[in-house]
């Protein structure tokens, strides 16, 4: 490739979330609400977890990755946009924006493998309970997260690295609220075919396969839950999952809608709603889902936060 005369792009303009500049004021408060919830939750999770023996197992080893994945997540997105919205021009810089990208991208890419990871600790406990000590050790564990994460920084510094090599001459606004790889794909005045081809690839392999695996983790649980001659024990079984397949097909639906399509089909409006789903309401609710409603976490949280004891009181 010859040397290009363009003028490279050394800063990008965010189109923003909304058109209504009156409202600004309340969609920051709002925001930040929500992502304030998003961080206190997730780490009130990874502190839970740590201090507390009861809640060193397999399952709560892997719900603490997911809430360090959302904060990684939200604070990639929502730090930047809450101070866009204090300031009439929403600007980041090149490498701003490619440094975002990088973050989004690893947090969700690692998530991904990290769902699949979870239905198969869950896959292991209730189809395989008499070998799920040995399956699920704490080596096994740590293997395991140590590929999640792996698997999620290459892909991410793969598509990184791509981008860095396109031409960005102009236009420069960014038809999003945060710099995602298909909007800023459409700004690059270079060829796109190579970046187009590995995003496929990369999404085939990670969403659609990372979502086999788990359609397939489940489908095996359910037959398995079925079979159970206890209602009590299937009670408890469905319990213990029905809360992961309800986020895991959000946030599934929410990925494949918005990679697994070619650029050309891109559409602002819906996939800025999209977003919101995955960058800050489902961190915000991951806590609530996973953790928050069991008994078990409770009692850690109780004894990290003294005062919620003597609430609990006062209520009695």
């Amino acid at each position: 490739m010859e040397p290009s005369n363009h003028t490279r792009v050394t800063d990008f303009i965010m189109q923003g979330l909304f058109d209504h500049p009156q409202h600004q004021g309340l969609i920051f408060g709002l925001f930040l609400c929500l992502y304030m919830t998003a961080i206190m939750g997730n780490s009130l999770i990874i502190v839970a977890i740590v201090l507390h023996p009861p809640l060193h197992t397999p399952m709560y080893f892997f719900i603490a990755n997911l809430a360090l994945v959302d904060i990684l997540c939200t604070s990639s997105v929502l730090l930047k946009m809450l101070e866009n919205l204090l300031q009439e021009e929403k600007i980041i810089s090149f490498g701003g924006c490619m440094a975002q990208l990088f973050v989004f991208t690893l947090s969700s890419g690692t998530e991904l493998v990290l769902l699949t990871a979870m239905s198969y600790d869950r896959y292991v406990a209730i189809c395989h309970p008499l070998h799920y000590v040995n399956l699920m050790s704490k080596e096994i564990c740590i293997s395991l997260a140590a590929a999640v994460w792996a698997v999620g920084t290459i892909n991410s510094l793969v598509h990184t690295l791509l981008m860095l090599h396109l031409d960005f001459c102009g236009p420069n606004l960014i038809q999003h609220f945060f710099c995602e790889i298909p909007p800023v794909l459409a700004l690059s005045c270079s060829s796109t075919y190579l970046n187009e081809i590995m995003i496929f690839m990369a999404d085939i392999f990670l969403a659609m396969g990372n979502f086999l695996l788990t359609t397939m983790s489940y489908s095996f649980i359910i037959i398995a839950i079925l079979k159970m001659r206890s209602s009590k024990g299937k009670q408890r079984a469905f319990s213990t999952c029905s809360s992961h397949m309800l986020v895991v097909i959000l946030y599934y639906s929410t990925i494949i809608y918005t990679y697994i399509r070619p650029t050309s089909s891109y559409s602002l409006d819906k996939d800025k709603m999209v977003a919101i789903i995955y960058t800050l309401v489902t961190p915000t609710l991951n806590p609530l889902i996973y953790s928050l409603r069991n008994n078990e976490v409770k009692v850690a949280i109780r004894k990290i936060l003294p005062f919620t004891t003597k609430l609990q009181f006062f209520q009695e």
